[in-house]
Protein backbone atom coordinates (compact mmCIF):
# COMPACT_ATOMS: atom_id res chain seq x y z
CA UNK A 1 0.00 0.00 0.00
CA UNK A 2 2.87 2.12 0.58
CA UNK A 3 4.49 1.61 -2.38
CA UNK A 4 1.07 2.09 -4.76
CA UNK A 5 0.70 5.41 -2.60
CA UNK A 6 4.41 6.54 -3.01
CA UNK A 7 3.80 5.87 -7.02
CA UNK A 8 0.78 7.91 -7.42
CA UNK A 9 2.25 11.16 -5.14
CA UNK A 10 5.08 10.55 -8.10
CA UNK A 11 2.93 10.88 -10.77
CA UNK A 12 1.08 13.46 -9.67
CA UNK A 13 4.34 15.74 -8.87
CA UNK A 14 6.43 14.61 -11.99
CA UNK A 15 3.38 16.25 -14.61
CA UNK A 16 5.03 16.79 -17.30
CA UNK A 17 6.87 13.94 -18.05
CA UNK A 18 4.70 11.60 -17.28
CA UNK A 19 2.05 13.37 -19.57
CA UNK A 20 4.54 12.80 -22.79
CA UNK A 21 4.44 9.33 -21.91
CA UNK A 22 1.05 9.13 -21.46
CA UNK A 23 0.49 10.88 -25.31
CA UNK A 24 3.33 8.26 -26.54
CA UNK A 25 1.36 5.37 -24.71
CA UNK A 26 -2.32 7.27 -25.64
CA UNK A 27 -1.06 7.13 -29.23
CA UNK A 28 0.19 3.60 -29.39
CA UNK A 29 -3.34 2.61 -27.75
CA UNK A 30 -5.28 4.32 -30.58
CA UNK A 31 -3.15 2.95 -33.31
CA UNK A 32 -2.70 -0.40 -32.27
CA UNK A 33 -6.57 -0.93 -31.92
CA UNK A 34 -6.81 0.00 -35.33
CA UNK A 35 -4.57 -2.26 -36.46
CA UNK A 36 -5.75 -4.78 -34.56
CA UNK A 37 -9.52 -4.64 -35.32
CA UNK A 38 -8.49 -4.52 -39.55
CA UNK A 39 -6.15 -7.71 -38.95
CA UNK A 40 -8.90 -9.65 -36.79
CA UNK A 41 -11.70 -8.94 -39.43
CA UNK A 42 -9.12 -9.22 -42.23
CA UNK A 43 -8.90 -12.91 -40.74
CA UNK A 44 -12.67 -13.32 -40.15
CA UNK A 45 -12.98 -12.29 -43.76
CA UNK A 46 -10.23 -14.77 -44.91
CA UNK A 47 -11.90 -17.62 -42.62
CA UNK A 48 -15.05 -16.83 -43.72
CA UNK A 49 -14.26 -17.28 -47.73
CA UNK A 50 -12.36 -20.32 -46.74
CA UNK A 51 -15.63 -21.82 -45.45
CA UNK A 52 -18.30 -20.89 -47.89
CA UNK A 53 -15.79 -21.48 -50.77
CA UNK A 54 -14.54 -25.52 -50.98
CA UNK A 55 -11.16 -26.36 -52.36
CA UNK A 56 -12.38 -28.85 -55.26
CA UNK A 57 -10.13 -31.37 -56.01
CA UNK A 58 -10.57 -32.70 -60.40
CA UNK A 59 -9.18 -35.25 -62.05
CA UNK A 60 -7.72 -35.41 -65.11
CA UNK A 61 -5.66 -36.72 -67.93
CA UNK A 62 -2.16 -35.92 -67.57
CA UNK A 63 -0.81 -35.03 -70.94
CA UNK A 64 2.28 -33.32 -69.76
CA UNK A 65 3.56 -36.57 -68.14
CA UNK A 66 2.86 -38.43 -70.84
CA UNK A 67 5.33 -36.56 -73.07
CA UNK A 68 8.02 -36.49 -70.70
CA UNK A 69 7.80 -40.46 -71.26
CA UNK A 70 8.18 -40.46 -74.73
CA UNK A 71 11.33 -38.46 -74.23
CA UNK A 72 13.13 -42.19 -74.03
CA UNK A 73 14.26 -44.49 -76.71
CA UNK A 74 12.20 -46.65 -79.20
CA UNK A 75 11.57 -49.22 -76.86
CA UNK A 76 10.23 -46.75 -73.60
CA UNK A 77 7.89 -45.09 -75.90
CA UNK A 78 6.37 -48.71 -77.66
CA UNK A 79 5.92 -49.05 -74.05
CA UNK A 80 4.37 -46.20 -72.88
CA UNK A 81 2.12 -46.37 -76.28
CA UNK A 82 1.09 -49.82 -75.25
CA UNK A 83 0.65 -48.55 -71.42
CA UNK A 84 -1.59 -45.73 -72.82
CA UNK A 85 -4.00 -47.49 -74.98
CA UNK A 86 -4.44 -49.62 -72.07
CA UNK A 87 -6.01 -47.26 -69.61
CA UNK A 88 -9.28 -47.85 -68.46
CA UNK A 89 -11.64 -45.49 -68.00
CA UNK A 90 -13.60 -43.79 -65.52
CA UNK A 91 -16.76 -45.31 -63.99
CA UNK A 92 -18.87 -44.56 -61.72
CA UNK A 93 -18.22 -46.86 -58.94
CA UNK A 94 -14.64 -45.52 -59.26
CA UNK A 95 -16.17 -42.32 -58.26
CA UNK A 96 -18.00 -42.97 -55.55
CA UNK A 97 -15.26 -45.31 -54.00
CA UNK A 98 -12.37 -42.35 -54.73
CA UNK A 99 -15.48 -39.51 -52.88
CA UNK A 100 -15.54 -42.60 -50.06
CA UNK A 101 -12.64 -40.67 -48.21
CA UNK A 102 -12.14 -39.04 -44.54
CA UNK A 103 -10.52 -36.00 -46.76
CA UNK A 104 -13.76 -34.81 -48.20
CA UNK A 105 -17.08 -32.97 -47.14
CA UNK A 106 -18.45 -34.35 -50.43
CA UNK A 107 -18.56 -35.05 -54.18
CA UNK A 108 -20.12 -34.46 -56.93
CA UNK A 109 -20.18 -35.44 -61.14
CA UNK A 110 -21.23 -34.43 -64.51
CA UNK A 111 -22.14 -38.03 -66.52
CA UNK A 112 -22.44 -37.33 -70.16
CA UNK A 113 -23.55 -39.01 -72.99
CA UNK A 114 -24.65 -38.34 -76.87
CA UNK A 115 -28.09 -39.14 -78.61
CA UNK A 116 -29.95 -38.13 -81.99
CA UNK A 117 -33.66 -37.33 -82.33
CA UNK A 118 -35.70 -37.37 -84.93
CA UNK A 119 -38.43 -34.76 -83.81
CA UNK A 120 -35.28 -32.00 -83.11
CA UNK A 121 -33.54 -30.42 -85.68
CA UNK A 122 -29.70 -29.88 -84.28
CA UNK A 123 -28.72 -26.58 -83.91
CA UNK A 124 -25.57 -26.12 -86.53
CA UNK A 125 -24.16 -23.37 -88.98
CA UNK A 126 -25.08 -23.38 -92.86
CA UNK A 127 -23.63 -26.24 -94.81
CA UNK A 128 -20.21 -24.40 -95.85
CA UNK A 129 -19.12 -23.58 -92.74
CA UNK A 130 -19.80 -27.51 -91.85
CA UNK A 131 -17.96 -28.25 -95.19
CA UNK A 132 -14.94 -25.70 -94.06
CA UNK A 133 -14.77 -27.54 -90.86
CA UNK A 134 -14.43 -30.88 -91.74
CA UNK A 135 -12.00 -30.08 -94.55
CA UNK A 136 -9.85 -28.63 -91.34
CA UNK A 137 -10.56 -31.43 -89.37
CA UNK A 138 -9.16 -33.94 -92.33
CA UNK A 139 -6.05 -31.76 -92.97
CA UNK A 140 -5.68 -32.22 -89.21
CA UNK A 141 -5.82 -35.72 -89.54
CA UNK A 142 -3.86 -35.88 -92.33
CA UNK A 143 -1.22 -34.49 -90.92
CA UNK A 144 -0.78 -36.40 -87.75
CA UNK A 145 -0.15 -39.45 -89.73
CA UNK A 146 2.41 -37.90 -91.86
CA UNK A 147 4.66 -38.14 -88.70
CA UNK A 148 3.40 -36.35 -85.90
CA UNK A 149 4.35 -38.03 -82.72
CA UNK A 150 1.46 -36.04 -80.78
CA UNK A 151 -1.25 -38.10 -78.77
CA UNK A 152 -4.63 -37.22 -80.66
CA UNK A 153 -6.97 -39.98 -81.23
CA UNK A 154 -10.91 -40.26 -82.08
CA UNK A 155 -13.02 -42.65 -80.28
CA UNK A 156 -12.46 -46.44 -82.37
CA UNK A 157 -10.08 -44.66 -85.11
CA UNK A 158 -6.33 -45.10 -85.78
CA UNK A 159 -3.76 -42.89 -84.18
CA UNK A 160 -0.01 -43.21 -86.65
CA UNK A 161 3.07 -42.26 -84.31
CA UNK A 162 6.90 -41.93 -86.20
CA UNK A 163 9.38 -43.57 -83.66
CA UNK A 164 13.04 -43.00 -85.68
CA UNK A 165 11.30 -41.93 -88.81
CA UNK A 166 9.71 -45.92 -89.26
CA UNK A 167 5.68 -45.25 -89.22
CA UNK A 168 4.10 -47.53 -86.70
CA UNK A 169 0.65 -47.84 -86.36
CA UNK A 170 -1.14 -48.24 -83.14
CA UNK A 171 -4.94 -49.27 -82.97
CA UNK A 172 -6.66 -47.76 -80.13
CA UNK A 173 -9.77 -49.11 -78.24
CA UNK A 174 -13.10 -47.64 -79.26
CA UNK A 175 -13.34 -46.11 -76.02
CA UNK A 176 -13.30 -42.22 -74.50
CA UNK A 177 -10.14 -41.59 -72.11
CA UNK A 178 -11.47 -39.73 -69.54
CA UNK A 179 -11.21 -35.98 -69.98
CA UNK A 180 -9.07 -36.51 -73.14
CA UNK A 181 -12.23 -35.05 -75.34
CA UNK A 182 -15.55 -34.61 -75.77
CA UNK A 183 -16.07 -36.30 -79.32
CA UNK A 184 -19.34 -37.86 -78.26
CA UNK A 185 -20.87 -39.44 -81.39
CA UNK A 186 -24.38 -38.13 -81.08
CA UNK A 187 -26.13 -35.20 -82.49
CA UNK A 188 -27.12 -34.04 -79.15
CA UNK A 189 -24.95 -34.09 -75.55
CA UNK A 190 -27.15 -35.44 -72.89
CA UNK A 191 -24.97 -33.94 -69.46
CA UNK A 192 -26.91 -35.69 -66.35
CA UNK A 193 -25.85 -33.70 -63.23
CA UNK A 194 -25.66 -35.52 -59.69
CA UNK A 195 -26.51 -32.90 -57.64
CA UNK A 196 -27.43 -28.59 -58.10
CA UNK A 197 -23.96 -27.73 -57.09
CA UNK A 198 -22.19 -29.78 -59.86
CA UNK A 199 -23.96 -27.25 -62.41
CA UNK A 200 -21.27 -24.98 -62.21
CA UNK A 201 -22.27 -22.87 -65.38
CA UNK A 202 -25.46 -21.80 -63.39
CA UNK A 203 -23.73 -21.25 -60.36
CA UNK A 204 -21.27 -18.93 -62.19
CA UNK A 205 -24.22 -17.25 -63.98
CA UNK A 206 -23.07 -18.70 -67.18
CA UNK A 207 -26.26 -20.50 -67.64
CA UNK A 208 -29.64 -18.98 -66.60
CA UNK A 209 -33.15 -20.04 -66.65
CA UNK A 210 -35.39 -17.87 -68.72
CA UNK A 211 -38.63 -19.74 -68.76
CA UNK A 212 -39.76 -22.57 -66.66
CA UNK A 213 -37.67 -23.93 -64.03
CA UNK A 214 -34.54 -26.59 -63.46
CA UNK A 215 -35.27 -30.19 -63.39
CA UNK A 216 -36.00 -31.63 -59.94
CA UNK A 217 -35.62 -35.15 -60.39
CA UNK A 218 -32.40 -36.46 -60.62
CA UNK A 219 -33.61 -39.91 -61.93
CA UNK A 220 -36.33 -38.96 -63.98
CA UNK A 221 -36.69 -38.14 -67.44
CA UNK A 222 -37.07 -34.51 -67.32
CA UNK A 223 -34.67 -32.08 -68.91
CA UNK A 224 -33.95 -28.43 -69.87
CA UNK A 225 -32.42 -27.37 -73.00
CA UNK A 226 -31.28 -24.16 -74.39
CA UNK A 227 -32.98 -21.37 -75.64
CA UNK A 228 -31.50 -21.13 -79.22
CA UNK A 229 -32.60 -25.12 -79.59
CA UNK A 230 -36.23 -24.15 -78.21
CA UNK A 231 -36.55 -21.55 -80.50
CA UNK A 232 -35.54 -23.22 -83.61
CA UNK A 233 -37.88 -26.17 -83.11
CA UNK A 234 -40.49 -24.19 -81.32
CA UNK A 235 -40.05 -26.17 -78.49
CA UNK A 236 -41.63 -24.81 -75.04
CA UNK A 237 -41.89 -25.88 -71.60
CA UNK A 238 -43.81 -29.22 -71.21
CA UNK A 239 -43.15 -30.30 -74.37
CA UNK A 240 -42.16 -33.98 -74.94
CA UNK A 241 -39.02 -34.80 -76.83
CA UNK A 242 -37.66 -38.09 -77.84
CA UNK A 243 -33.81 -39.00 -78.26
CA UNK A 244 -32.79 -42.22 -79.91
CA UNK A 245 -29.03 -44.21 -79.13
CA UNK A 246 -26.76 -42.90 -82.42
CA UNK A 247 -25.74 -46.50 -82.76
CA UNK A 248 -29.36 -48.24 -82.10
CA UNK A 249 -32.21 -46.59 -83.62
CA UNK A 250 -35.04 -48.90 -81.94
CA UNK A 251 -33.36 -47.57 -78.39
CA UNK A 252 -35.69 -44.35 -77.87
CA UNK A 253 -36.00 -42.26 -74.48
CA UNK A 254 -38.05 -39.41 -74.61
CA UNK A 255 -38.29 -36.83 -72.23
CA UNK A 256 -40.19 -34.03 -70.40
CA UNK A 257 -38.63 -30.22 -70.88
CA UNK A 258 -39.02 -28.30 -66.91
CA UNK A 259 -36.86 -25.46 -68.80
CA UNK A 260 -35.23 -23.43 -71.07
CA UNK A 261 -31.92 -22.10 -70.70
CA UNK A 262 -29.70 -19.10 -72.24
CA UNK A 263 -25.22 -19.21 -72.97
CA UNK A 264 -24.39 -15.72 -71.87
CA UNK A 265 -20.72 -16.70 -71.99
CA UNK A 266 -18.84 -14.47 -74.82
CA UNK A 267 -16.61 -17.16 -76.63
CA UNK A 268 -15.16 -13.45 -79.22
CA UNK A 269 -16.42 -16.50 -81.99
CA UNK A 270 -18.33 -14.42 -84.29
CA UNK A 271 -18.03 -16.99 -87.46
CA UNK A 272 -20.67 -19.35 -85.82
CA UNK A 273 -24.37 -18.95 -85.67
CA UNK A 274 -25.14 -20.73 -82.56
CA UNK A 275 -23.16 -20.69 -78.86
CA UNK A 276 -21.35 -23.97 -78.25
CA UNK A 277 -24.25 -25.13 -76.08
CA UNK A 278 -27.16 -24.63 -78.49
CA UNK A 279 -27.47 -29.11 -79.03
CA UNK A 280 -26.55 -29.44 -74.91
CA UNK A 281 -29.44 -30.96 -73.12
CA UNK A 282 -29.22 -30.59 -69.15
CA UNK A 283 -30.54 -33.64 -67.03
CA UNK A 284 -30.34 -35.35 -64.19
CA UNK A 285 -26.95 -38.57 -63.46
CA UNK A 286 -29.36 -40.35 -62.61
CA UNK A 287 -31.09 -40.14 -66.17
CA UNK A 288 -27.90 -41.62 -67.97
CA UNK A 289 -27.56 -44.44 -65.64
CA UNK A 290 -30.85 -45.48 -66.55
CA UNK A 291 -29.71 -44.81 -69.97
CA UNK A 292 -26.55 -47.18 -69.59
CA UNK A 293 -28.42 -49.72 -68.49
CA UNK A 294 -31.08 -49.86 -71.26
CA UNK A 295 -27.83 -49.67 -73.46
CA UNK A 296 -24.30 -50.32 -72.28
CA UNK A 297 -22.93 -49.48 -76.11
CA UNK A 298 -23.52 -45.81 -74.88
CA UNK A 299 -20.20 -43.67 -75.01
CA UNK A 300 -20.18 -41.80 -71.59
CA UNK A 301 -17.70 -39.39 -69.86
CA UNK A 302 -17.61 -38.94 -66.09
CA UNK A 303 -16.42 -35.81 -64.85
CA UNK A 304 -16.01 -35.73 -60.99
CA UNK A 305 -15.00 -33.05 -58.51
CA UNK A 306 -13.98 -33.94 -54.79
CA UNK A 307 -15.02 -31.28 -52.16
CA UNK A 308 -11.68 -31.66 -49.89
CA UNK A 309 -12.33 -31.06 -45.94
CA UNK A 310 -9.35 -28.28 -45.60
CA UNK A 311 -5.94 -27.61 -47.45
CA UNK A 312 -3.77 -29.33 -44.99
CA UNK A 313 -5.15 -32.29 -46.00
CA UNK A 314 -5.30 -32.35 -49.99
CA UNK A 315 -1.44 -34.12 -50.34
CA UNK A 316 -3.59 -37.26 -47.60
CA UNK A 317 -6.15 -37.31 -50.57
CA UNK A 318 -4.01 -37.27 -53.56
CA UNK A 319 -2.31 -40.40 -51.87
CA UNK A 320 -5.58 -42.06 -50.54
CA UNK A 321 -6.75 -42.48 -54.37
CA UNK A 322 -3.42 -43.77 -55.85
CA UNK A 323 -3.60 -46.30 -53.44
CA UNK A 324 -7.13 -46.85 -54.75
CA UNK A 325 -5.77 -47.53 -57.79
CA UNK A 326 -5.70 -44.22 -59.76
CA UNK A 327 -3.45 -44.82 -62.97
CA UNK A 328 -0.23 -42.81 -63.01
CA UNK A 329 -1.30 -41.25 -66.63
CA UNK A 330 -4.08 -39.34 -63.89
CA UNK A 331 -3.03 -36.05 -62.16
CA UNK A 332 -5.04 -34.47 -59.06
CA UNK A 333 -5.72 -30.63 -59.62
CA UNK A 334 -7.48 -28.39 -57.16
CA UNK A 335 -8.45 -24.45 -57.28
CA UNK A 336 -6.55 -23.97 -54.08
CA UNK A 337 -4.23 -21.79 -55.78
CA UNK A 338 -7.20 -19.90 -56.83
CA UNK A 339 -8.89 -18.90 -53.48
CA UNK A 340 -5.29 -17.70 -52.47
CA UNK A 341 -5.29 -15.69 -55.32
CA UNK A 342 -9.23 -14.35 -54.46
CA UNK A 343 -8.09 -13.61 -51.14
CA UNK A 344 -5.04 -11.91 -51.53
CA UNK A 345 -5.99 -8.52 -51.15
CA UNK A 346 -7.54 -9.30 -47.85
CA UNK A 347 -4.09 -10.87 -47.30
CA UNK A 348 -2.57 -8.06 -48.07
CA UNK A 349 -4.42 -5.61 -45.76
CA UNK A 350 -3.82 -8.44 -42.71
CA UNK A 351 -0.39 -7.92 -43.54
CA UNK A 352 -0.05 -4.24 -43.77
CA UNK A 353 -2.04 -3.86 -39.94
CA UNK A 354 0.25 -6.38 -38.63
CA UNK A 355 4.00 -4.83 -40.56
CA UNK A 356 2.53 -1.31 -38.65
CA UNK A 357 1.43 -2.41 -35.24
CA UNK A 358 4.62 -4.33 -35.21
CA UNK A 359 6.72 -1.39 -36.40
CA UNK A 360 4.67 1.07 -34.15
CA UNK A 361 5.26 -1.08 -30.92
CA UNK A 362 9.30 -1.21 -31.56
CA UNK A 363 9.48 2.58 -32.45
CA UNK A 364 7.20 3.46 -29.37
CA UNK A 365 9.15 0.64 -27.20
CA UNK A 366 12.28 2.44 -28.10
CA UNK A 367 10.93 5.88 -27.48
CA UNK A 368 9.27 5.39 -23.76
CA UNK A 369 12.91 2.67 -22.81
CA UNK A 370 15.02 6.46 -23.51
CA UNK A 371 12.25 8.59 -22.14
CA UNK A 372 12.09 6.71 -18.46
CA UNK A 373 16.27 6.02 -18.63
CA UNK A 374 15.84 10.03 -18.83
CA UNK A 375 13.79 9.94 -15.89
CA UNK A 376 15.80 7.59 -13.60
CA UNK A 377 18.87 9.72 -14.23
CA UNK A 378 16.67 13.20 -12.83
CA UNK A 379 15.52 10.67 -10.03
CA UNK A 380 18.85 9.65 -8.74
CA UNK A 381 19.28 11.69 -5.78
CA UNK A 382 15.82 10.46 -5.04
CA UNK A 383 16.60 6.79 -5.30
CA UNK A 384 19.96 7.77 -2.96
CA UNK A 385 17.27 9.24 -0.71
CA UNK A 386 15.17 5.70 -0.53
CA UNK A 387 18.18 3.57 -0.69
CA UNK A 388 19.53 4.92 2.19
CA UNK A 389 16.19 4.96 4.68
CA UNK A 390 16.08 1.67 4.04
CA UNK A 391 13.64 0.95 0.86
CA UNK A 392 15.07 -1.89 -1.08
CA UNK A 393 15.92 -2.50 -4.09
CA UNK A 394 13.34 -4.82 -4.83
CA UNK A 395 10.09 -2.06 -3.46
CA UNK A 396 11.79 0.34 -5.26
CA UNK A 397 12.46 -1.23 -8.81
CA UNK A 398 8.58 -2.08 -7.93
CA UNK A 399 7.56 1.42 -7.31
CA UNK A 400 9.10 2.93 -10.45
CA UNK A 401 7.49 0.03 -12.70
CA UNK A 402 4.09 0.90 -11.26
CA UNK A 403 4.31 4.00 -12.04
CA UNK A 404 4.55 3.47 -15.08
CA UNK A 405 1.80 0.79 -15.36
CA UNK A 406 -0.99 3.24 -13.58
CA UNK A 407 -0.09 6.03 -16.49
CA UNK A 408 -0.26 2.90 -19.08
CA UNK A 409 -3.74 1.56 -17.82
CA UNK A 410 -4.77 4.82 -17.65
CA UNK A 411 -4.11 5.66 -21.57
CA UNK A 412 -4.75 2.50 -22.83
CA UNK A 413 -8.17 2.72 -21.73
CA UNK A 414 -8.37 6.30 -23.10
CA UNK A 415 -6.51 5.15 -26.32
CA UNK A 416 -8.91 2.02 -26.92
CA UNK A 417 -11.68 4.64 -26.81
CA UNK A 418 -10.47 6.07 -29.95
CA UNK A 419 -9.56 3.29 -31.61
CA UNK A 420 -12.64 1.65 -31.57
CA UNK A 421 -14.75 4.71 -32.65
CA UNK A 422 -12.10 5.23 -35.62
CA UNK A 423 -12.40 0.94 -36.33
CA UNK A 424 -16.13 0.72 -36.02
CA UNK A 425 -16.94 2.54 -39.60
CA UNK A 426 -13.84 0.97 -40.82
CA UNK A 427 -14.97 -2.50 -39.83
CA UNK A 428 -18.42 -2.22 -40.88
CA UNK A 429 -17.44 -0.87 -44.52
CA UNK A 430 -15.19 -3.96 -44.88
CA UNK A 431 -18.45 -6.41 -43.54
CA UNK A 432 -20.95 -4.67 -45.22
CA UNK A 433 -19.57 -4.83 -48.21
CA UNK A 434 -18.62 -8.21 -48.12
CA UNK A 435 -22.08 -9.46 -46.77
CA UNK A 436 -23.45 -7.52 -49.22
CA UNK A 437 -21.32 -8.89 -52.20
CA UNK A 438 -22.52 -12.60 -50.78
CA UNK A 439 -26.13 -11.90 -51.03
CA UNK A 440 -25.77 -10.68 -54.52
CA UNK A 441 -24.02 -13.81 -55.84
CA UNK A 442 -26.42 -15.88 -54.00
CA UNK A 443 -29.30 -13.84 -55.31
CA UNK A 444 -27.96 -13.95 -59.02
CA UNK A 445 -27.15 -17.58 -58.33
CA UNK A 446 -30.88 -18.43 -57.30
CA UNK A 447 -32.15 -16.51 -60.59
CA UNK A 448 -29.95 -18.41 -62.52
CA UNK A 449 -32.09 -21.44 -61.80
CA UNK A 450 -35.12 -20.25 -62.45
CA UNK A 451 -36.55 -20.44 -59.15
CA UNK A 452 -36.06 -16.88 -57.49
CA UNK A 453 -34.74 -17.23 -53.49
CA UNK A 454 -34.18 -20.80 -53.22
CA UNK A 455 -33.36 -22.86 -50.08
CA UNK A 456 -30.27 -24.27 -51.09
CA UNK A 457 -26.34 -24.17 -50.19
CA UNK A 458 -24.10 -24.25 -53.25
CA UNK A 459 -20.56 -24.98 -52.18
CA UNK A 460 -18.63 -22.02 -52.32
CA UNK A 461 -21.42 -19.80 -52.42
CA UNK A 462 -22.40 -19.65 -48.39
CA UNK A 463 -23.92 -16.59 -47.09
CA UNK A 464 -22.38 -14.78 -44.60
CA UNK A 465 -23.82 -14.34 -41.04
CA UNK A 466 -21.30 -15.07 -38.49
CA UNK A 467 -20.23 -11.55 -39.14
CA UNK A 468 -22.76 -9.58 -39.87
CA UNK A 469 -22.57 -7.53 -36.61
CA UNK A 470 -19.69 -4.72 -35.92
CA UNK A 471 -19.24 -6.47 -32.39
CA UNK A 472 -16.90 -9.24 -34.22
CA UNK A 473 -14.74 -6.03 -34.85
CA UNK A 474 -13.29 -4.44 -31.70
CA UNK A 475 -14.10 -7.55 -29.08
CA UNK A 476 -12.77 -8.82 -25.91
CA UNK A 477 -10.03 -10.60 -28.00
CA UNK A 478 -8.53 -7.05 -28.98
CA UNK A 479 -9.03 -5.75 -25.41
CA UNK A 480 -7.00 -8.41 -24.26
CA UNK A 481 -4.23 -8.02 -26.96
CA UNK A 482 -4.21 -4.47 -26.17
CA UNK A 483 -3.38 -5.18 -22.14
CA UNK A 484 -1.05 -7.89 -23.14
CA UNK A 485 0.87 -4.90 -25.46
CA UNK A 486 0.53 -2.17 -22.79
CA UNK A 487 2.11 -4.86 -20.01
CA UNK A 488 4.83 -5.61 -22.42
CA UNK A 489 5.34 -1.94 -23.29
CA UNK A 490 5.66 -1.57 -19.41
CA UNK A 491 8.19 -4.07 -18.98
CA UNK A 492 10.31 -3.07 -21.78
CA UNK A 493 10.43 0.64 -20.64
CA UNK A 494 10.98 -0.49 -17.49
CA UNK A 495 14.32 -2.33 -18.08
CA UNK A 496 16.21 1.09 -17.81
CA UNK A 497 15.04 1.45 -14.00
CA UNK A 498 15.16 -1.72 -13.04
CA UNK A 499 18.84 -1.86 -14.49
CA UNK A 500 20.09 1.38 -12.96
CA UNK A 501 18.30 1.01 -9.14
CA UNK A 502 20.39 -2.38 -9.13
CA UNK A 503 23.39 -0.59 -10.20
CA UNK A 504 23.03 2.54 -8.12
CA UNK A 505 25.08 2.65 -4.73
CA UNK A 506 23.17 5.13 -2.27
CA UNK A 507 26.53 6.61 -0.94
CA UNK A 508 28.00 7.85 -4.46
CA UNK A 509 24.30 9.17 -5.19
CA UNK A 510 24.59 11.37 -2.17
CA UNK A 511 28.18 12.27 -2.83
CA UNK A 512 27.52 13.34 -6.18
CA UNK A 513 24.39 15.32 -4.93
CA UNK A 514 26.42 17.12 -2.64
Amino acid sequence: MYILKNSLISIVRNKGRNILIGIIILVIAASSTVTLAIRNTANRLVKNYEESHDIIASISFDRQGISENFKGGEDAKRENIEAFNNIESFTIDDVKNYGNSEYLKGFYYLYATSLNSDNLTKATDSFEYEVEDRQTTTSSSSTTTGGNSGMGREPGGERHTTINNNTTTVITKSKEIFQSSRNLTGDFEIDGYSSYDAMTDFVSGTYKITDGEMITDFNGYECVISSELATLNEVTVGSKITFKNPSNSEKTYEFTVTGIYTDNSDTGDTKNMYSQSANKIITGSGVIDLLVQDDSTLVTNITPSFIIENKDVIDLFMEEVKQKGLNEYYTINTNLEELETATKSIQNVKTFATTFLIITLIISSIVLFVINMINIRERKYEIGVFRTIGVSKFKLTLQFVLELLIVSIIMLIIGTACGGYLSKPIGNMLLQNEIEDTQNQEQEISNNFGKGPMDMRFNGNKQVEEISTIDAVVDINVVLELLGIGILLTLISSLASMISIQRFSPLTILKERS
